[in-house]
């Protein structure tokens, strides 16, 4: 203990030092400035006063060699001291490690800030991007030195955690221990062990990443009432680290996974967030089936009034919107239910065609309109590519539970081919997820690299379309041989208990959705095909399916309407109305002649009166245009006013579909046939 009090002595003689000298820092702050004004003494007396300032600086790095020097000597006594524990030699040696590395880290901060100094007296005052840089320089130091700071805190601890240790190791040999405190000890030790073996020190093995930035984040703590009880709740969550965290571009981020992960932890945002969905989707889904409204719309509406528009009460969106993204694929698959392959294979052509000569035609006029209006080529097809997108998740709403009535011969199901459609579309989508990078790049390349990026979208093109053909193939290989044993065995294992069932179908969906998110395809076209595929065992297993399937999808769909409610604005709509009404129904208008004429050109005779219908339902804009919109947002293709000009056109066009839809129905269907979906 005489080594390391002595030790301690040499710890605290620089910190004496610099108490000693903290009352001129201020006046030698006072005569800087003076200096640098040009009020100050005379040029000797400036000189007089860097030399001294000099000395006082080497005087210090030599202090600081000379502790090092005693810090140094003191380890190796500690490590040669044999009345010392090797915990407690350990904890001393480790002390005196980070001293060393505190006052290495204190010299190298003060060369910094000269270079910086001599940095900015170079510059130009004048110069922004000079002085941003600057900024940028000093803000990585900061964030290096709170990084090195945050290690040498982690280390502190450690070496607390080993002198804890070496107390109770000392105690123990002391005095004798009863057998359960025998079994306790053993206990503590094997846990230590486990948490050391689960425990991944990620924060460690990221740090060094390359692409990995550090920032400066907030950790904010529930507003809680000044009762013990809240109290006692705070301080519980401070050991969950269930804190919000927020960085300096206001995202927001919540633990996703604990250091230990013994300890079980709900994150009780999200809770609140689904449980407030759910009770108040009640009433407005209640209120627009009164006023004859689709219950989506309902949801919509709760969504808008959770959301940063109304009561900002939604804490964690992009868990709701994950969640969201759930009921779409149920939802899906509930449709491919309905879609039998016999139906795909009588439609295919009509399916594969349409959408791709719709975007066609919506490009043109985009890049027409985009010349007129001086617009940039990549901005226009990004925007029209966009616009030529349908809802089928509402177009799904629509047919769900619809009767066709019984067609004459050679007449087409007119679900049949708009669903065909929406699926062509889901995977045009896909591929337009993929072309985007290399359209970003694009739209910043010379003339001469146009053909090449030009030939790379080629290249994309022909791999989706060979991904295509492998899911198709796939699909025939598991029709023929598997999907028919596969389902016997989940029906007999699953008699007196339907869970087996449910989990059985649900891994199937996800096994397809999997399958053709591996081959760069969408999601949603592996969950249609999962239903399509099952719906050809014949009615009586689609009938069990949908009668347990439907209220998880409906409960789903809740959330994913509730989603879409959280990106929509009432206020700026309200604010641009006459512009936004102008350009929706103009998209609408346009989306719904297109579609009638490519319809009438691919449809036979007999059922050209379905293309009305079918044109009436694609008459609207995908709720995806919120993610492709967000994407191209980021990536710099277009502006943040042409962002929310495309949020609030998708959002009136989805309102305004199910009026088209009524009167499309109303004025096509015949009365016999006629039985609304809304």
């Amino acid at each position: 203990m005489k080594v390391l009090e002595r030790n301690y002595f040499w710890m605290l003689l620089p910190l004496l030092h610099l108490i000693a000298n903290a009352a001129e820092h201020e006046g030698v702050a006072k005569h800087a400035i003076k200096l640098h004004r040009g009020k100050g003494a005379a040029i000797t007396q400036r000189k007089q006063w860097v030399l001294d300032s000099c000395r006082k600086l080497s005087g210090l790095l030599r202090q600081k060699t000379v502790v090092l020097n005693k810090l140094k000597s003191a380890i190796r006594a500690v490590e040669k001291d044999t009345g010392l524990s090797d915990e407690e030699k350990l904890f001393q040696v480790h002390t005196f490690e980070i001293f060393q590395k505190e006052l290495n880290e204190s010299e190298n901060s003060v060369f910094q800030a000269i270079y910086g100094l001599q940095r900015a007296l170079q510059g130009d005052y004048k110069d922004v991007v000079n002085m941003k840089e600057s900024s940028r320089q000093r803000l990585e130091a900061l964030r290096e030195a709170a990084i090195k700071e945050e290690t040498e805190y982690v280390e502190l601890l450690a070496a607390e955690k080993h002198q804890v240790e070496a107390l109770k190791n000392m105690q123990h040999q002391n005095k004798s221990l009863s057998m359960l405190d025998e079994i306790l000890e053993d206990v503590r030790k094997a846990a230590d062990r486990l948490e050391e073996e689960i425990e991944e020190h990620a924060f460690d093995d990221n740090k060094s990443v390359k692409g990995v930035n550090f920032e400066a984040v907030l950790r904010v703590e529930e507003e809680e009432a000044n009762s013990k009880q809240n109290l006692t709740k705070r301080e519980v969550e401070d050991d969950l680290g269930l804190s919000m965290l927020i960085d300096s571009q206001n995202n927001q981020y919540i633990l996703t996974k604990p250091r230990d992960s013994t300890i079980p932890r709900a994150d009780h945002h999200f809770i609140k967030d689904i449980v407030t969905i759910g009770m108040l989707s009640l009433p407005c889904g209640w209120l627009c089936t009164t006023i004859g409204l689709p219950t989506m719309f309902g949801y919509i509406i709760c969504g808008v009034l959770l959301g940063p528009s109304g009561l900002n009460s939604i804490k964690s969106i992009v868990q709701v919107e994950t969640l969201g993204e759930f009921g779409v694929f149920f939802t899906l698959f509930l449709v491919g239910l309905e879609f039998s392959p016999e139906k795909l294979r009588k439609v295919w052509k009509i399916s594969l065609q349409g959408p791709c000569y719709m975007t066609l035609l919506m490009i043109a006029f985009g890049l027409l309109w985009g010349h007129l209006l001086q617009i940039r080529p990549t901005q226009s097809v990004f925007i029209s590519t966009c616009l030529s997108l349908s809802s089928t998740p509402l177009v799904s709403r629509f047919l769900v539970g619809s009767a066709r009535g019984e067609k004459e011969a050679g007449d087409l199901d007119y679900s049949a081919v708009l669903l065909g459609m929406l699926v062509m579309q889901d995977v045009q989508l896909g591929l337009f997820i993929a072309v985007m990078p290399t359209l970003i790049q694009a739209g910043a390349s010379t003339y001469s690299s146009i053909v090449m990026e030009i030939l790379r979208i080629l290249v994309l093109i022909g791999q989706i379309l060979f991904s295509l053909a492998a899911v198709f193939l796939l699909c025939l290989v598991i029709k023929t041989y598997l999907i028919g044993p596969y389902y016997r065995k989940l029906h007999m294992e699953s008699k007196g208990n339907k869970e087996i069932l449910i989990l059985g179908i649900s891994a199937f969906i996800f096994l397809m959705l999997t399958v053709t998110e591996l081959l760069d395809v969408s999601m949603e076209l592996g969950c249609f095909l999962a239903g399509a595929l099952i719906s050809s065992q014949g009615h009586m297993v689609t009938e069990e399916i949908v009668s347990y399937i439907e209220p998880i999808r409906d409960f789903l769909a809740i959330i994913f309407f509730a989603s879409i409610g959280l990106h929509v604005f009432p206020t700026f709509v309200v604010y641009e109305l006459t512009i936004l009404m102008v350009l929706t129904l103009a998209v609408v208008i346009m989306k719904f002649v297109l579609a009638a004429l490519v319809l009438s050109l691919l449809l036979p005779k007999t059922s050209q009166y379905i293309k009305w219908i079918v044109a009436a339902g694609l008459a609207q804009v995908s709720e995806f245009s919120f993610v492709l919109g967000s994407r191209a947002r980021r990536a710099g293709i277009i502006s943040r006013e042409v962002y929310l000009l495309i949020l609030s056109v998708t959002t009136l066009s989805l309102l305004l579909a199910p009026v088209l839809w009524r009167a499309a129905i109303t004025k096509c269907v015949p009365r016999p046939d006629r039985r609304s979906s809304l």
